[in-house]
């Protein structure tokens, strides 16, 4: 664990300048690159007509192009042909990167989130069309349903459906990894799914919109003179989970000029932590960052802390404050430069005077009671 700690304070130096230089490579070395790495994602273009690919799974798939011959020594689940045409989705961010890539309304055919809980245009227009179907829960897939819409990849952040996948003879990519993803990984993974259909020159432009946001960022607050102490998760009647140090958000806090107290915890998105080690950190933190949005009960810190008392006596709920994400924020990946820029103008308000909230909303000590209601 030290180890890991002392890495995690040698990437926050040097990331800034990573980044960078990544920023400023051009076309031609984009174009020619034969192997790239992105967190625990890699792409190895073997050939012209092959590509290898390692997913979150660290399973290995194989991308030719629909005109090629069928590789000897590839099996049906595992080869993919491009550019994909047909995708099953099951996540949010799955979707926002498709869109971020230009193709989401031409290639999705199914998703695991009915209609009415979608903020995205052509999802919501996609179902409306029957285009676009909605295969049940991510617990409860109707197979049959899926194999009807005849996708030639699914992108999952469950390994679990990996066998009936295979069964079908259907490819899949997963999209999450073990240990969460960090800051470059996540400004990345657009040019991980890239390859599939042949839009790397939208990704690595994607890539550049982003970096330059974040260098933008850097520059702004680098000399900010307030310090936050920020933590991002919430306790739940069972667990309490949190965002660890080194995700995404761990990292981007520590670039910001703040201070993030579960820096020294390491592993997946939403790691479950003791209770205790929450509540000690919220005797010192300034800012929280809760998972729940106003579906969920974030309305007021009061509404938070009915849902769960031990949350009212620490410091951002007394003198500090508490921000929920607004609903349509975890289908909002592919403008990740606008809300890398809102946690920044969340975290140095002074440097970001008169800054609208887009993604975030503070919330009131109180719910507001409604005009003419009764007491």
């Amino acid at each position: 664990m030290l180890n890991k700690i002392i890495w995690r304070k040698t990437a926050l130096m040097i990331v800034p300048a990573l980044l960078l230089f990544c920023g400023c490579r051009n076309s031609a070395d984009n174009e020619h690159r034969s192997f790239l790495q992105i967190g625990e994602f890699t792409i190895n273009r073997i050939s012209e007509v092959r590509t290898e690919v390692r997913d979150g799974a660290g399973r290995t798939l194989v991308l030719v192009p629909r005109d090629a011959p069928t590789p000897k020594d590839v099996a049906p689940q595992r080869l993919v042909r491009t550019p994909v045409q047909r995708v099953v989705a099951y996540g949010f961010f799955d979707v926002s990167t498709l869109r971020a890539l230009g193709v989401l309304e031409d290639v999705l055919v199914g998703v695991t989130h009915p209609a009415e809980g979608w903020f995205i245009p052509e999802v919501r227009q996609g179902m409306a069309q029957g285009k676009i179907a909605y295969l049940g829960d991510s617990t409860s897939i109707d197979f049959e349903r899926l194999k009807q819409q005849q996708p030639e990849l699914v992108l999952t952040w469950d390994p679990a459906i990996i066998p009936m996948l295979d069964t079908l003879n259907i490819p899949c990519v997963i999209t999450s990894t073990p240990t969460a993803m960090c800051l470059n990984a996540r400004m990345r993974f657009v040019q991980f799914l890239a390859p599939f259909f042949g839009k790397e020159k939208e990704a690595d432009a994607y890539f550049q919109r982003i970096n330059n946001a974040l260098m933008a960022i850097r520059e702004r607050t680098v000399g900010a003179g307030l310090m936050p102490k920020v933590m991002w998760g919430d306790i739940y009647e069972k667990r309490v989970l949190v965002e660890p140090g080194n995700a995404w958000v761990g990292e981007l806090v520590g670039l910001l000029t703040s201070d993030y107290l579960f820096d020294d915890v390491y592993g997946t998105s939403c790691i479950e932590i003791a209770v205790e080690r929450f509540l000690y950190s919220g005797e010192q933190a300034d800012i929280l960052f809760t998972y729940r949005d106003r579906n969920s009960g974030a309305t007021s810190k009061a509404a938070l802390a009915r849902i769960n008392p031990l949350l009212k006596n620490i410091r951002p709920f007394t003198h500090g404050k508490v921000y929920a994400p607004l609903p349509h924020y975890y289908q909002s990946g592919d403008r990740l430069d606008e809300i890398l820029t809102e946690i920044a103008a969340i975290l140095h308000p002074e440097v970001y005077p008169g800054y609208q909230y887009r993604y975030f909303v503070e919330l009131p000590d109180t719910d507001t009671v409604p005009s003419g209601a009764g007491s």
